[in-house]
């Protein structure tokens, strides 16, 4: 499942580069992209892309199930086109669709376990979901500028930059509460809640001072920094915590 969804998610990362050049090379952050430069043809990056993604839909059919490729193949289709190449460049809720293709990974590794769509699927899929937010619209505020130059809707963008840090609040505190999910339906033991409940009321306590900072740019890079911490923090719980207490 991890070498199968990796080429899936790579394909899908490599297509939508190719589509993105026009924007990409308007932002500092994404500029230097093989796509970009020319290092790689269009020609080859599109080659390689649907290369992975066969590869890896072919390695997730033998050795998985047909929940799991059916995850993979709506997750490229959702993240290279729903999102890459129309959410993201007509709607300010392209962040939501392009959420949707990042959580669907996670919950394609308990389909390839479970082979069915139950409450574990629904909880793994929505906290990364719900994760993704608070990251990306991090992003979004000290990247204002280049998105802007880039003529992206981001919320940042079309509602500003006070309007973004509540949306970062609120999607925070969901997530948090996502990650408790798995003890209440007892997919993992207590160490795990406590642990997920310290890191993730430390979270919401640092997405509430967004709501008052005077920086909103030293605020927001805090914020996708203790994002990768969470994520981090996160991926070790999960796989230890149904074996602890």
């Amino acid at each position: 499942m991890t070498i199968g969804m990796t080429l899936v998610v790579g394909g899908a990362c490599a297509l939508n580069n190719h589509y993105d050049r026009d924007i990409d090379v308007k932002m500092t952050r994404t500029k230097r992209r093989p796509s970009v430069t020319g290092d790689v043809s269009s020609r080859g990056n599109v080659l390689f892309a649907w290369l992975l993604f066969l590869i890896g839909t072919v390695v997730l059919a033998v050795w998985t199930n047909w929940l799991t490729v059916v995850i993979g193949i709506v997750g490229f289709v959702t993240y290279v086109w729903l999102y890459g190449r129309w959410s993201k460049r007509t709607s300010v809720h392209g962040t939501a669709i392009g959420a949707v293709s990042g959580a669907l990974p996670m919950a394609g590794g308990y389909a390839a376990v479970s082979g069915r769509i139950d409450v574990g699927l629904i909880i793994a899929f929505l906290i990364i979901f719900f994760w993704q937010f608070p990251e990306f619209y991090s992003i979004s505020i000290y990247r204002l500028k280049e998105y802007k130059a880039a003529k992206i809707p981001l919320m940042s963008v079309v509602y500003g930059v006070r309007s973004t840090i509540i949306q970062i609040f609120i999607y925070t505190t969901l997530y948090v509460i996502a990650t408790l999910l798995l003890t209440t339906f007892s997919y993992t033991g207590w160490v795990y809640f406590f642990v997920m409940l310290l890191a993730g009321v430390y979270w919401v306590y640092m997405a509430a001072q967004g709501l008052k900072t005077k920086d909103a740019d030293r605020w927001s890079r805090q914020m996708f920094k203790t994002a990768m911490w969470q994520i981090l923090l996160l991926c070790l719980m999960v796989s230890i915590g149904p074996v602890l207490p």
